[in-house]
């Protein structure tokens, strides 16, 4: 499919409306144009429909819990509201537990902080560093990158089948690569784990915005996400699935709100009664805003239909393939195959290019945000790029000139909010760059690429 026939693809539903979707931003050549923001796997921006709530409960902003005037009343319903929409969300079983968090990270994070003693961790080493590194204090083994959907299910088995079967075991995967865009054999890795007596948490991250998450359907113990990824504003996450470990562990963070009742001793020390709900991880004031956002976001996309957003983005990941297909020095970078399903989110290299400057041209001159470097997915950039990552800055930063060779990637990503012509723009901006190059000068500032204005 080529750009000039995107437009006459088969009617699909209009893009939901976003946060910026009228900002203008200037062009180092000269006027100013729509921003077109393709990096919704790093932070999508805020639905309307979430920002419009949020302000709808401004003015009714209270303190939660206990208090006994009308609007505290009013924002720990909305509180408990929100936990039971995510719940529903997300299709957990009637015993789990929501805990909100501030992110995947710090979802899993908080998960990795209650395993039971002597627990043994198995992750990828294709994981995001969220779920890749918050496991330091159990015995982790790193399972090397697989090459198909049924090479991940046998590594992971044959794994299993070597640890202690006597002890726990975690096992967890993401859902959708944040660099590939690939979906991960989730429901089939969930029956694995749990055949070798492991349980297994879901980094839905990239997923939950792009596809339906069920907990019970997919099998998993736990899943995290972000509301930043979910169309919400940023500082809020979700960790939801079983609750015995997460009732059994010293709370995340001690203080108010997780303890039921705490007493002097008569030597001086505390006794400390905690909660068993998901307050227990929960201690102090609550995000509730960023609460409320997460479940109208949820709301939100549910209301508009799956089926209905798969569909469209599908249209726009064949527009980019399609588009630059054509085009030979662009590399797509792939585990499973370029067939292989995914979400909206595509990784490439330019021959020829620095990926920093690669990326700083298409913001500079076009408009066009996406996102470069090896974004906080090392060791899988390592197995994708042949290169090591260890020899580039934070997250990837490059070293080099413009015009190196690049050892690092772009990204460009999308999602509900994207328009057809975001996507036209991006696939013409790339041909242009290939075929006639910058038409600015770059320097390296910083360890970074960025427009020369010193002339």
């Amino acid at each position: 499919m080529s750009v000039s026939t995107l437009a006459s693809a088969p009617s699909l539903c209009a893009p939901l409306p976003v946060l910026g979707r009228d900002v203008t931003v200037p062009l180092v050549t000269g006027g100013e144009v729509a921003y077109a923001a393709l990096d919704y796997a790093a932070s999508a921006p805020a639905l309307q429909r979430v920002w419009d709530d949020v302000a709808a409960y401004a003015p009714y902003y209270g303190s939660v819990h206990r208090g006994a005037g009308y609007l505290s009343q009013l924002s720990t319903d909305l509180f408990e509201n929100a936990r039971r929409t995510v719940a529903g969300f997300l299709g957990c079983r009637e015993d789990d537990q929501v805990v909100f968090t501030r992110s995947t990270t710090d979802s899993l994070n908080l998960l990795a902080a209650a395993l039971p003693a002597d627990c043994q961790v198995f992750v990828f080493e294709t994981e995001h560093h969220a779920s890749l590194l918050p496991w330091r204090d159990a015995r982790v083994t790193y399972l090397d990158a697989p090459r198909s959907h049924r090479e991940a299910v046998e590594t992971l088995e044959r794994a299993l089948a070597d640890r202690d079967p006597y002890g726990p075991a975690l096992v967890c995967v993401t859902g959708a690569s944040n660099v590939t865009g690939e979906l991960w054999p989730v429901r089939e890795l969930a029956a694995a784990a749990h055949a070798h007596g492991a349980r297994i948490v879901l980094d839905a991250a990239q997923l939950a915005p792009h596809h339906p998450v069920s907990v019970a359907d997919l099998g998993v113990d736990w899943v995290a996400f972000s509301g930043h990824k979910l169309y919400a504003p940023f500082g809020s996450g979700v960790l939801a699935g079983r609750a015995d470990w997460l009732r059994a562990a010293e709370p995340y963070l001690a203080g108010g709100g997780a303890s039921r009742k705490v007493s002097r001793r008569q030597d001086g020390g505390v006794d400390v009664e905690w909660h068993d709900s998901a307050a227990r991880h929960e201690a102090g004031s609550p995000n509730v805003i960023g609460a409320y956002a997460v479940a109208s976001a949820c709301k939100a996309l549910t209301e508009a239909g799956f089926d209905t957003l798969v569909a469209r983005e599908q249209h726009l990941v064949r527009a980019v393939r399609d588009g630059l297909a054509d085009v030979p020095q662009v590399r797509f970078l792939s585990l499973f195959g370029d067939d292989a399903p995914r979400v909206g989110v595509l990784s490439f290299v330019v021959e020829g290019w620095n990926s920093s400057h690669f990326a700083a041209a298409l913001s500079a001159e076009y408009g066009i945000g996406v996102r470069d470097g090896l974004f906080c997915a090392h060791p899988l950039l390592r197995t994708l790029l042949g290169s090591d990552p260890q020899a580039q800055g934070e997250c990837g930063s490059p070293e080099s000139e413009p015009g190196e060779k690049s050892l690092n990637a772009i990204r460009v990503s999308f999602g509900a909010g994207t328009p057809d012509e975001h996507v036209e723009r991006f696939v013409r901006a790339v041909k242009e760059l290939v075929t006639d190059g910058a038409q600015w000068n770059y320097r390296t500032e910083d360890g970074r690429c960025v427009p020369d204005t010193s002339a």
